[in-house]
């Protein structure tokens, strides 16, 4: 009897590895890896160490591995930046999927094929490990949990993002995905993985998210303070360009899903952003107020004093409508989605007054914040279908 051979791996799915400074783990984890892939990977690979201008033996030790493992080839950049090496890679890449890994292998490997399959198969366009669904294992200490929970949560409220973890270093896509999307992201360094994931959502493109064990590399070289700040700094900048519709990718026209009604795509977005400073105005106004007028009382007229800012935002940056004509019918059909956040608020602070009397003003404050959740959606769906409709505005311009 013959012996069996292994089907040939007609698929290749480039796996960069951005280094700076890593000489103490380089060869280990690049030896690890390759020997994981060749061993259980049913797919064509490539290893890419990305090294991103080093000054130690990290580039030395990397041509070293090019030379001695199959499969494994390094890249010298002359400047820093994990958004640079992989822009750098995956714009020049031949591969059917790219992805990367950070050199730590803080993610169990056996996730990497369960992150890869949806992209090989067609049924997603990008894939990431997320350490913040269900099903998740991570060990980290208290410090980096926090931030980065703060962080995503404040990517889904301010920028209204579905993914659950923007951060995880372990993220590929399809080739012909990301090279579409690159040249849209400016980021160059850590706030890459979260302007390419926002880029995809707004246009319409499938993020598989695949749960994974992390371990925490406590030998990590990033810099949480400058890295918080060049976050809060891109996601400005993301919010800028959504709210005036600088960015249209030309995403193959293969994988574009019409999932939602015509223009919500573009609208959904902006009225998240309006809808968190709006959110953040009131509640500021709520606490202020609340120093000198019942609960009730300070809500409604905070409520009222932002929901007249939010429908002009809205009419113009959400909706397209410019000019004076219509401008006083839209404030007054605005007031009727008012009334529907002021019942709901003020009903959310009724019963939580009956329910918890003497409640502190915290507690008051996330009450508002539930309910006006709740009013969010009723109070979008009203903007589009009615207030804002674009046959009424047509009427209305003549």
């Amino acid at each position: 009897m013959g012996r069996l051979t292994a089907p040939p791996r007609t698929r290749l799915v480039e796996i960069v590895v951005p280094v700076y400074n890593e000489q103490r783990v380089l060869a280990g984890s690049v030896r690890r890896l390759h020997a994981y892939l060749t061993g259980t990977f049913p797919y064509g690979f490539r290893i890419t160490i990305a090294d991103n201008a080093s000054t130690d033996a990290t580039w030395r030790i990397a041509t070293a591995l090019g030379r001695e493992l199959p499969h494994v080839r390094a890249v010298h950049l002359d400047a820093k930046g994990r958004g640079r090496a992989l822009r750098r890679v995956w714009s020049e890449s031949d591969a059917d999927v790219v992805g990367y890994m950070d050199v730590d292998l803080s993610t169990d490997l056996d996730a990497f094929l369960p992150l890869v399959a949806p992209l090989l198969s067609g049924h997603s366009d990008l894939a990431i490990g997320t350490r913040l669904s269900k099903g998740a294992n991570v060990v980290r200490g208290p410090k980096r949990e926090f931030i980065s929970r703060t962080y995503n949560l404040l990517l889904r409220s301010a920028m209204g993002a579905r993914f659950s973890d923007a951060q995880c270093g372990f993220k590929a896509a399809r080739t012909e995905i990301a090279q579409a999307l690159l040249p849209a992201v400016e980021d160059e360094e850590w706030f890459f993985d979260t302007e390419l994931l926002l880029l995809a959502e707004r246009h319409g493109l499938r993020i598989h998210e695949v749960p994974v064990d992390w371990v925490d590399d406590p030998d990590s070289r990033v810099d949480i303070v400058k890295t918080a700040k060049d976050d809060l700094r891109g996601m400005a900048r993301v919010a800028r360009r959504t709210l005036s519709g600088a960015v249209r990718i030309p995403v193959p026209p293969r994988v574009q899903r019409a999932r939602l009604p015509r223009g919500m795509a573009r609208q959904l977005p902006v009225f998240a952003v309006i809808g968190v400073l709006c959110t953040l105005a009131h509640l500021g106004l709520f606490v202020t107020l609340r120093t000198v007028l019942p609960a009730v009382a300070a809500n409604g007229l905070a409520l009222f004093v932002t929901a007249v800012a939010n429908t002009a935002a809205n009419r113009r940056f959400t909706f397209g409508v410019v000019g004076r004509a219509g401008a006083l019918r839209h404030q007054l059909e605005g007031g009727l989605a008012l009334l529907i956040g002021l019942l709901l608020s003020t009903g959310g602070l009724a019963l939580l007054t009956l329910l918890a009397p003497g409640a502190s003003t915290a507690t008051e404050v996330v009450a508002v914040v539930v309910a006006n959740a709740l009013a969010t959606l009723v109070r979008f769906l009203l903007l589009r279908t009615w207030v804002f409709n674009p046959r009424r505005t047509k009427e209305a311009g003549r």
